[in-house]
């Protein structure tokens, strides 16, 4: 495949989708930027796999760490003003009367992606990549198909530009997200993912299970248990 020289802005938490999409951006484009948030997170954990896998990627692939720009943070504690979730803050992972789970943060992705559009268009980047999924999630509508076209086409007008929302995981269920970080790198990528990357809600990484490090009972821990058995079998 033949990179596109435009540049190309991942929404990276050192999670498993993020980092399996950051190396499908790696794949495809000459310049890759990365953009995290703090945006009050219960635990640190993701923040600390942010800069694990970030060296461990540039450290296995000399060819796309020559890809690979600048990482930004950004910091985004309003979200625990404005209410408690159980990403937020110590409360219990549960379903709630609107239907939805505790874990919803209210309007997260999209105001991470209007962020991701204000940098990549201060930084002149096309493309915005993000690990959202509509077929293995927790039910979260800023995760759906139709709310990433809808958060383009406001983008684009609101800032009078061309962005592209990329989601690559979007139809594809867990065990195919691991299928494709081997199809992108390899098994010591897949092995990488395994050991560096943090999907558990809890942010529990005492125990390392086949599938990675995590609680083994919360729904991110369910979800990604369940799609690496779906892709070893």
């Amino acid at each position: 495949m033949t990179p596109t020289p435009i540049g190309a802005l991942v929404v990276f938490s050192g999670g498993q989708d993020s980092t399996t999409c950051l190396a499908w951006a790696l794949s495809r484009f000459d310049r890759v930027e990365t953009l995290g948030f703090d945006y009050g997170q219960r635990h640190s954990i993701e923040l600390e796999c942010r800069e694990a896998v970030l060296a461990a990627l540039r450290g296995q692939r000399p060819d796309w760490a020559q890809k690979l720009g600048s990482d930004t943070l950004l910091s985004l504690d309003v979200f625990r003003q404005l209410g408690e979730t159980a990403l937020t803050h110590d409360v219990e992972i549960s379903m709630t009367a609107t239907g939805l789970p505790s874990t919803f943060v209210p309007g997260r992705n999209l105001v991470f992606l209007t962020l991701a559009g204000a940098q990549a268009y201060r930084r002149g980047l096309k493309h915005l990549v993000t690990g959202v999924c509509e077929t293995d999630y927790s039910g979260y509508p800023d995760c759906r198909d139709d709310t990433m076209k809808a958060l383009q086409v406001a983008l684009n007008l609101g800032m009078e530009t061309r962005l592209v929302i990329d989601t690559p995981l979007m139809w594809l269920t867990k065990g195919q997200t691991w299928a494709l970080a081997r199809d992108l790198g390899g098994q010591p990528f897949v092995d990488l993912i395994l050991e560096h990357t943090h999907t558990c809600y809890r942010g529990e990484r005492g125990q390392r299970h086949p599938w990675g490090y995590g609680c083994g009972q919360c729904p991110a821990c369910q979800l990604r248990a369940a799609g690496w058995r779906d892709y070893s079998e």
